[in-house]
Order: structure tokens, then C-alpha cells, then sequence
């Protein structure tokens, strides 16, 4: 994801800029929106619409950056944006955690430790400098009209189709059972353990700064990881899981290569029958699908507010936009070998106690150090 310097939580530009006819027309637009989603389909759906918006406000309002907290410690060791991250991932943990254990109905983002894990981790860290968003900075970015991303998004889609369809035969290259810490820990174990950790990578990190606020001024981005940690647990509470973005576009490319004949019956992965009932129902059905849709809606109405929508397109030479292109692609595929991106595997793999976010996090910088490089070999911003 990209940042932009703000001065305060969620600042906007003065009153006579805002547009205040078109937040107001997309405020009232979301909420029919969302009515119409809880009279389809469900309450639950409903509100998971809502914590998708919320999700996309915040990201969008306060210019949330994953990718670019890496890269900005990378090129300029500001640890601002990582810091953030763990700040969201700590808060989320010590609340996900205790309600998986307790609710057997909820269940986290635990997935096998295999050598997909580190080759797809990898290259999507990779990817996503190229790309200047990982899954939620593509989706945000996007919705605040951002010509770049829009090139990346449909590459992303279908390139995590293809990655879920192949995924079996990268798994046969080596791969233990999900591990959740917790299991093996106890609650408590894993919780003060990853605390631990998290606070261990911060203070080498903040003894290592050469630099503080160069893209993100004040406390608002600290305030927008409290408020992503709340609706990261909210998604847990409401969908049963947690936050995610790949599996959701995975999906709609598989209803696109469905309407345009594919036989996808026999896909190991789009084969099976939870996968062909969320290919033949409605997408609003699909717990990843809506929240992408809020989060979409929610950068849109937050980058009115702001006055930042429809920004100038990163890219000036066919090349950016090639590298635009492959890089969704390689986002889409590596992210299924991976089981997520920043979100569903770091953010969320970490927060409910699984030893693969870990695992993801770690490759996946390793990638970002060569990413940073070929993004400035291509040209595109800092």
C-alpha cells in the first residue's frame, strides 16, 4: 500500500474541498447497499458489508500502509509503519485467541507449514512492491480510483484462481499439518510468546531507526490500528473466521472462468463441493466476497471525504503498466501457494496463533528487499 502524510485521524481537507453532496450521495448509497445485502442474503452478510466498509475507511483514511511500512523501513528505516502492524496484530491476538478457544464454532487462520509457504510468501513480497499493495492495498487503492491498482486487480483475480487450482501440486512438494501455537501452548503460552516476539521486533527495529514520521505524521496511523484490530474481531465474531481478502477474488474468477464455460468440477481445489457451492450460489454469499465489497465502498467514501480520489496514475511508461499487470498476477497466484497475503496469513494467521504467519511474514520481507529494488529499477516511486 501507498501512504500519504496526514496530520490527524481520518483528516480532510476544508470544508469547501470535501465534496460534501458526493460523501453524502455515497454514505446513503452504501447504507441502501447494505440493506440490501442483509435483505438478500442475511443480517450476518449485512453486517460483515458494514466491517468491510469500516475496514476500507480506515486503511484509506489514514493511509494504513503493509507494503509501504516495509518498504519505508527498508529504504529509509522509519519503523512508523511497521509498528503499526504489530500494534494491529497484538490487539487482535489477545482478544481472537481467547474467543477460538472458548467458541467452537470460531476458527482461525491456521494453515499447513509446506514449502508453498516460503515460495509463494516470497514472491509475493516480491510482487507487492512492484505493485504497491498487497491484497487490501490493492482492494483500497482501487477504490479510491487508483488507475494502477485497477490494472493490477483483474491480474490478481485470475491469477489466484490459478494458484487455488494448482494448489495440490505444490503442496505434494513437502508439507507438515497446520500448527496452531495455542495447541501446543496453551492460550496464554501463545499469547505472551507472539507479545514477545512482536515486542522483541520492535524495540530492534526502533534502535535501528534512522528516521520516524517520513510518511505518516501524528498518531492517526496508530488509531487505525486500534480500529482494524476491532474489526478484525468483529469479522472473527460475525463470518466465524477471520479477516481475509485472496480467497474472495479467487472466487470470482472461478464464477468468471465458470460463465465462460470451464469445466471446474474436477479441480482439486474448485472441485470440491464447498468450493462449487460458493461457484453456483451468489457471491454476496461468501463471507471474504462481502468485506471486500465494504472495503471497496469504504476507501471510496473515506478518499471523497479527503479529496483524495482518482489520484494521477503512478505508471507513465508501457512498462509501469506491464509490471502492473504481471505483478497481480504473481500476487493472485503466489498468495494461494502462500494460504494469504498480508492479511489472511500475517495479520490474521499471526493474531489467531498460527505458526505458518510466521513463516509467511519472514519470506515474504525477504521478497519485499529484492521488490523494493526492482520497483525503483522500473522506476516507479518511492
Amino acid at each position: 500500500m501507498s501512504a500519504v502524510s496526514i496530520t490527524g485521524p481520518l483528516s480532510a481537507p476544508p470544508i469547501a474541498t470535501r465534496g460534501i453532496r458526493a460523501v453524502s450521495g455515497l454514505v446513503i448509497a452504501a447504507a441502501l447497499a447494505c440493506l440490501a445485502v442483509t435483505w438478500l442474503v442475511g443480517l450476518r452478510q449485512g453486517l460483515l458489508f458494514l466491517v468491510g466498509i469500516g475496514y476500507g475507511a480506515v486503511l484509506a483514511g489514514v493511509s494504513f500502509g503493509f507494503t509501504t511500512g516495509w518498504r519505508v523501513w527498508i529504504r529509509e528505516r522509519d519503523p512508523t509503519g511497521l509498528l503499526a502492524q504489530f500494534l494491529a496484530i497484538a490487539l487482535a491476538m489477545v482478544v481472537s485467541i481467547p474467543l477460538i478457544a472458548s467458541h467452537a464454532e470460531l476458527s482461525g487462520a491456521v494453515a499447513p507449514v509446506a514449502v508453498s509457504v516460503v515460495i509463494g510468501a516470497f514472491v509475493f513480497g516480491l510482487a507487492m512492491q512492484i505493485a504497491d499493495g498487497c491484497g487490501s492495498g490493492t482492494l483500497y487503492k482501487a477504490g479510491l480510483g487508483n488507475g494502477f491498482s485497477l490494472a493490477v486487480l483483474p491480474g490478481f483475480i485470475f491469477g489466484s484462481f490459478y494458484g487455488a487450482a494448482h494448489l495440490d501440486r505444490w503442496l505434494a512438494l513437502g508439507a507438515l499439518p497446520p500448527i496452531a501455537l495455542q495447541d501446543h501452548l496453551g492460550t496464554a503460552g501463545a499469547i505472551v510468546l507472539q507479545l514477545a516476539v512482536l515486542g522483541a521486533l520492535a524495540a530492534w527495529l526502533w534502535r535501528r531507526r534512522r528516521a520516524t514520521q517520513t510518511r505518516w505524521r501524528g498518531k492517526a496511523v496508530y488509531l487505525g490500528a486500534v480500529l482494524l484490530a476491532v474489526f478484525a474481531v468483529l469479522n472473527l465474531v460475525i463470518a466465524g473466521q477471520p479477516w481475509g481478502i485472496v480467497y474472495g477474488l479467487g472466487l470470482w474468477g472461478a464464477k468468471v472462468a465458470s460463465a465462460l464455460g470451464m469445466d471446474l468440477a474436477s479441480n482439486a481445489f474448485w472441485g470440491r463441493a464447498a468450493q462449487q457451492a460458493h461457484i453456483h450460489a451468489s457471491v454476496l454469499t461468501d463471507v471474504t466476497s462481502i468485506t471486500n465489497f465494504g472495503l471497496l465502498a469504504g476507501a471510496m467514501i473515506a478518499a471523497t471525504w479527503r479529496g483524495n480520489a482518482c489520484p494521477p496514475p503512478e505508471a507513465q511508461r508501457a512498462s509501469q503498466w506491464i509490471a502492473a499487470i504481471v505483478a497481480g498476477v504473481a500476487l493472485g497466484y503466489s498468495s494461494r501457494l502462500a494460504f494469504g497475503c498480508n492479511v489472511g496469513a500475517y495479520f490474521s494467521g499471526i493474531s489467531t496463533g498460527s505458526l505458518h504467519g510466521w513463516i509467511w511474514f519472514a519470506a515474504a520481507f525477504a521478497g519485499s528487499l529484492v521488490g523494493v529494488r526492482l520497483r525503483a529499477h522500473l522506476g516507479l516511486r518511492a
